[in-house]
C-alpha cells in the first residue's frame, strides 16, 4: 500500500504540523523522529484516519484518508499502551476487532489464533492480559492489528514502556513481521538507535510547527554510528531552536 502525505497541517490552540509532505512505497519501514512534542503522534493519527488534518491530505493507494474511516482503509494501529481489555483472554481481544468487519465467530477465533501463533504466543491464547509480561501483551496488540490484514501498519512508540532486553527482542520481532508480511509500516519512536536499527526510511521532523527536516534512506550505505550521531545533532538543533522561539 503506497502512502502519500501531502502538505498536511494541524492546528489546535497553536500550530503543530506545517505542510508535512512525504511518500512511502509499499513495503517500506518508515520511522518518524523529532523533538518531544513536535507532533509525531498527531501525524500518525491523521495518517490512520483517527484525527482530521486542518489542511492537506493523506492518500493510501490514491484514495484520500477520511477521518473515522480506518476500518474501511484497512489500517492497523499499535499504540504505546497495549489497550487490551483485561476481562478478555488474548484470543478474545484479538478476535474482537474482527466483529466490525462482519466475520462470523468461528472465523474470528481461527484468525485470532493464527496471528497469535504468528507473533509467538501459541499456547497463551487463553491467558488474560494480567497473566503475561509486558512484551507478550505488546505481541498480542500487534496480533490484533495484523488480524484485520491491513495494508498499512501504524505503530506509536509500541516499545516505550518495555525494559531494554524486551525492547531489543521486540525490535527484532517487528523486523521479522515486516520482512515476512511485506506490509508498509510507519513507526514513531523517540529512540534514534531504534530507528536506525529497524527503519528503511528515516524522517526527521523539525520542532513545532513540524515540517520534514530530513528524509534519509537507511539502506546500509552509511555507517550506523555516524548516522546516529548526525540524527542526534539534528534533534539537539531543533530542541535549541524551539527553546529560542519560546523565550520572551
Amino acid at each position: 500500500m503506497k502512502l502519500e502525505v501531502d502538505a498536511v497541517s494541524k492546528t489546535y490552540a497553536i500550530p503543530v504540523l506545517d505542510h508535512v509532505t512525504f511518500q512511502a512505497a509499499e513495503g517500506e519501514f518508515v520511522c518518524l523522529l523529532g523533538p518531544n512534542g513536535c507532533g509525531k503522534t498527531t501525524l500518525l493519527r491523521i495518517i490512520g484516519g483517527l484525527e482530521p488534518p486542518t489542511a492537506g491530505e493523506v492518500r493510501l493507494d490514491g484514495r484520500p484518508v477520511v477521518y473515522g474511516g480506518g476500518s474501511e482503509l484497512h489500517v492497523g494501529v499499535v499504540f504505546q499502551e497495549d489497550r487490551l481489555l483485561p476481562w478478555m483472554t488474548l484470543e478474545d481481544n484479538v478476535a474482537l476487532v474482527l466483529e466490525a468487519l462482519g466475520r462470523d465467530r468461528m472465523t474470528r477465533h481461527e484468525t485470532a489464533r493464527r496471528y497469535l501463533r504468528f507473533v509467538g504466543l501459541q499456547g497463551f491464547e487463553g491467558y488474560f492480559p494480567n497473566r503475561v509480561s509486558g512484551g507478550m501483551r505488546q505481541r498480542a496488540a500487534i496480533a490484533r492489528a495484523l488480524a484485520i490484514e491491513p495494508g498499512l501498519l501504524l505503530m506509536d512508540e509500541p516499545f516505550g514502556a518495555l525494559d531494554a532486553q524486551n525492547r531489543r527482542i521486540m525490535q527484532a520481532e517487528v523486523k521479522r513481521i515486516w520482512a515476512e508480511t511485506g506490509k508498509a509500516i510507519v513507526f514513531v519512536t523517540h529512540s534514534i538507535e531504534e530507528a536506525v536499527a529497524i527503519g528503511t526510511t528515516l524522517i526527521m521532523l523539525s520542532a513545532r510547527p513540524a515540517r520534514v527536516r530530513e528524509l534519509i534512506r537507511n539502506d546500509g550505505s552509511r555507517d550506523p554510528h555516524a548516522l546516529v550521531d548526525d540524527l542526534n545533532r539534528m534533534i539537539m538543533e531543533e530542541v535549541l531552536r524551539q527553546q529560542g522561539d519560546q523565550r520572551p
